[in-house]
């Protein structure tokens, strides 16, 4: 791009450098010889052809000493060091001397020098052109008016007599050196009147000729790090930028350039304009020529400042300003603008492109970079550029305010521009639903179906919306494929499953989406959308459900994957099986899905079964549930077969030992659907065998009471009882009945003759001769049950007789022992030896110690006394307790209360005290 295409702003102020003490423009160099000029470390350094070094600091106050004999021919601040190296001459002729001045180390009021080094080519004296030295302080280089370079390796700040080589030999005068440092290499461009090459030092001094082409002192100049630390050449059509391996890109500008220097990203040329036809020099005061200073912004493209001065002899940069030394010697300060003034100016001139590109070059901070974009922006919109200045609002979001933006836009005549800005909201994550749900309405408006397809349905493409809002808004705008797409995408079950279900209606898509979701979304979404998928696919939804309801497995994936298999050998038994070493299954409980059967009860039956049969210990609700369906089912059954398979399934499942129904359920079940087979067998299961009793008298089936009394009354006797007042009742001919109910009455004992009788006298068809024989035989017994209590009293009287004779005896006569052996060890008795008179039971003493539990009781004859002694306390206990019963009993509210507690705490057990054969007391205890 050509200098004279890029815009001209005034980014600088210029002020004549004063003296502080005197206010005066600083002119205390104007009768000096100027050589060469340099800056540095927050000086600026002066030397003349007299020899002398001039140093001015920072509030202008000017100090010197002589540093050669006769001149200073070149000068170098060091940038990070407090060094300056100086060339020039102390004798006469051709004799250019090396010297190094330490600033920080100063000897009467003069910095000391520590080293001196003679610059002679070979052996042939040749005035210096031209030095420069590396930062590192281990390279320095000198080129001559002859063409050669001469390189010193190694610490340039002490004279180590190190022999100096040769890095070029040319025929032209050397006017300019540079060094780069390039990862490990260093280079050093070299640049003659007629040549611009580069040697690698660190690669034994390789060369590479960069261009044919050299360049005059003091137009050379390398960038700082902006630029990538090129070097730059000024020519008299362009300026070129050149790298250690080849020239990089240039700047067309023609005119004579006298000097380049660089400045904070800034390329400085001194120059003067060249015209076609020659014509005379422009003179400033004092007759001098004038020379032009611009500085350009190479980044941005645009020229800070230009003006002219008389006769420039050098340009120095020091403490953030640009210091111009003119012929007449004065200094003039460039003092550059603030940034937030710059941008005014290009504000001002509506120059935006140039304010946000200028603003980035200057670091500012994100707020205003963002107050940029957004001036720009409204600039552009008030211009009608609607295309540009959305570019611009879009670099705002984030910062700026959407809706400030949205409401600019929302013509519909902007809707593109509007959908540009609201991608871009999305794609910068800052999107909220309202922003979703206008981006898709843009795009629904616009029948963009390409546009709406890389929103929502490409792969890749990382999510930035919420998906919920888009979902809604595509099924209001009757795009219901992408909200479904989106909704699979984004495992939204819950939106898809609305959207198969009440916008496509393709219910068996659905049941297959969910029969591939994990346990707990199918289990959730089944129980919610149950009911519509089994009345429009039954069949499926019932084979969903028993998968659910038994080992459930996504359809999608297999039964063991590859995470599964990942360290299956050491984790096994704690990922693959419980810790009962089953493995493990996820079911959900099969009576949660009963309600979405309605109005189908096969597939209901169906699945009941299946259930049952894969979980015989299922709920109570589900063989409930099963039983009353088959009940359902039997009693609407038409056909006579089917109706008795009805009934055998029916019984079959009330016989089934793992049916876990409910027997009060299933009884009232049985009784409303009037199924007798299952009400007897439920009976029965309940051990109510006087309802079964009941049931068979209540429908006059005389046979099956005499075989339910049968069946059950070794269970409960009473039934025979019963069926005795049943069969006497009844007023027809039932004496076969009634004669086997006696016959079973009268074995068992269950009733007195008496109230026999009196049950037989109510019935006019129970004539003596059906109860003659039972009424003799009870006499019979009756009469040998007096004889024999009238034997059992005469003998007990007998016994008495002979207890109290006994007892009389032994208390008035004397009571002789004739026993012989111990009646424990069973040897013969010796003294001492104790005898009792309950019978002749002797023992030794020894032996009555060791093994009787009470001295004054006969260890053989204890076990029967004590027996004796409980049925004497028992006895007596219970007389005090009767006594109590019925003094509570009496002022009890609710004596059927008081009768149970007793029962249950055995009081009314009967304790008699009877004899044996052999007339010895014995217990017996009957309840």
């Amino acid at each position: 791009m050509a200098f004279l295409q890029w815009r001209r702003f005034n980014f600088f102020d210029k002020e004549p450098v004063k003296d502080p003490s005197t206010d005066q423009i600083f002119d205390q160099l104007k009768d000096v010889n100027v050589s060469a000029c340099t800056s540095g470390r927050g000086q600026l350094v002066v030397a003349d052809f007299e020899g002398n070094l001039y140093f001015i600091n920072r509030q202008m106050e000017l100090t010197s000493f002589r540093a050669y004999e006769i001149r200073v021919t070149h000068l170098l601040q060091m940038k990070q060091h407090s060094i300056i190296i100086t060339i020039g001459e102390d004798e006469q002729g051709i004799n250019p001397l090396i010297k190094v001045w330490n600033l920080e180390k100063m000897e009467r009021g003069i910095p000391a020098c520590t080293r001196l080094t003679r610059a002679i080519p070979g052996n042939k004296p040749t005035p210096v052109s031209c030095f420069t030295v590396h930062e590192n302080l281990n390279f320095l280089a000198v080129g001559f008016e002859n063409g050669v370079v001469l390189l010193f390796k190694g610490d340039v700040t002490r004279d180590r007599h190190s022999k100096p080589r040769t890095v070029y030999e040319g025929t032209k005068r050397v006017t300019g050196l540079a060094f780069k440092t390039q990862g490990k290499d260093v280079f050093l461009f070299v640049v003659t009147d007629n040549s611009t090459l580069s040697i690698n030092l660190t690669a034994k001094d390789q060369q590479a000729e960069l261009e044919n082409k050299g360049a005059t002192p003091g137009t050379i100049v390398m960038s700082d790090a902006s630029q990538d630390n090129q070097l730059v050449i000024g020519r008299q059509d362009a300026v070129y930028f050149y790298q250690p391996d080849g020239r990089g890109p240039c700047l067309a500008f023609e005119g004579i350039k006298l000097q380049l220097h660089w400045f904070r990203g800034y390329l400085i040329i001194v120059g003067k304009e060249s015209k076609t036809l020659p014509r005379a020099p422009v003179l400033g005061p004092h007759g001098m020529e004038m020379n032009t200073v611009t500085v350009y912004d190479i980044q941005n493209k645009f020229i800070a400042y230009s003006a002219p001065y008389p006769e420039v002899i050098d340009v120095m940069c020091e403490s953030g300003s640009i210091f111009i030394f003119t012929g007449d010697r004065k200094f003039y300060q460039l003092q550059e603008k603030d940034t937030q003034s710059k941008l005014e100016m290009l504000f001002k001139k509506n120059n935006y492109a140039l304010a946000i590109s200028l603003a980035k070059s200057q670091q500012l901070d994100q707020d205003g970079l963002i107050d940029i974009f957004t001036q720009y922006g409204d600039h552009l919109y008030s211009k009608g550029d609607h295309d540009g200045a959305i570019d611009q609002y879009i670099k705002t979001i984030g910062k700026l305010e959407a809706s400030y933006v949205i409401r600019k836009f929302l013509d519909a005549q902007r809707i593109h521009n509007l959908t540009k800005y609201l991608q871009a909201l999305h794609k910068s994550q800052t999107a909220t639903e309202e922003h979703t749900t206008l981006l898709l309405n843009c795009y629904t408006k616009l029948k963009d179906v390409s546009k709406l397809d890389e929103f929502i349905m490409t792969k890749d493409r990382e999510v930035d919306f919420d998906v919920e809002t888009a979902i809604n808004v595509c099924r209001q705008s009757g795009y219901s494929e992408h909200a479904l797409s989106l909704a699979e995408k984004h495992k939204k079950h819950e939106s898809y499953l609305k959207i198969q279900l009440e916008d496509i209606k393709d219910y068996q898509r659905a049941l297959e989406y969910i029969g591939k979701l994990d346990f707990e979304a199918a289990e959730s979404n089944l129980k919610q959308y149950g009911k519509i998928l089994m009345s429009q696919v039954p069949q499926q939804t019932t084979e969903l459900l028993k998968r659910l309801c038994t080992d459930y497995k996504p359809t999608d994936k297999p039964l063991i994957d590859q995470s599964s298999l990942d360290g299956v050998l050491p984790l096994f038994a704690s990922i693959l099986l419980d810790s009962s070493g089953i493995g493990r299954i996820q079911k959900a409980n099969a009576e949660e899905f009963i309600h979405i059967f309605v109005n189908n009860s096969a597939r209901l039956t169906e699945f009941l079964e299946h259930m049952i049969e894969v979980q015989p210990n299922s709920s109570n609700l589900v063989y409930n549930t099963l039983l009353e369906l088959y009940l359902h089912d039997m009693v609407h059954e038409k056909g006579i077969s089917a109706r008795v398979e009805r009934e055998r399934k029916t019984l079959e499942l009330l016989k089934n030992p793992d049916a876990n129904y409910d027997i009060d359920q299933a009884l009232i079940l049985c009784q409303m659907n009037n199924f007798k087979a299952g009400i007897l067998f439920l009976y029965e299961k309940a051990h109510l065998y006087q309802q079964i009793l009941r049931y068979h008298m209540e429908h006059r089936e005389y046979v099956h009471v005499i075989e339910a009394c049968k069946k059950f009354g070794q269970q409960d006797p009473q039934l025979w009882v019963q069926a005795l007042s049943y069969f006497a009742s009844k007023e027809e001919n039932c004496k076969s009945q009634l004669m086997e109910t006696l016959s079973h009455i009268d074995k068992k004992n269950l009733l007195p003759p008496l109230m026999v009788i009196q049950i037989l006298a109510h019935n006019s068809t129970a004539t003596l001769s059906v109860v003659k024989d039972y009424i003799v035989r009870r006499l019979q017994m009756e009469n040998d049950q007096i004889a024999e209590d009238e034997r059992l009293i005469k003998q007990y009287r007998e016994d008495t007789e002979k207890k109290r004779s006994k007892i009389e005896e032994l208390k008035t006569s004397a009571k002789v022992f004739q026993a012989s052996k111990c009646n424990i060890c069973s040897h013969s008795l010796e003294l001492p030896s104790v005898h009792f008179l309950c019978e002749p039971h002797s023992y030794h003493q020894h032996c009555f110690e060791s093994y009787a539990e009470n001295d004054l009781e006969c260890p053989v004859c204890a076990p029967e006394n004590r027996k004796i002694m409980d049925i004497i306390r028992a006895q007596e206990q219970s007389k005090d307790i009767h006594e109590f019963f019925h003094n509570q009993l009496e002022r009890a509210p609710d004596g059927f209360s008081v009768v149970a507690d007793y029962f249950g705490r055995g009081v009314f057990n009967k304790v008699t005290l009877i004899t044996d054969q052999g007339g010895k007391p014995s217990s017996s205890t009957t309840r």
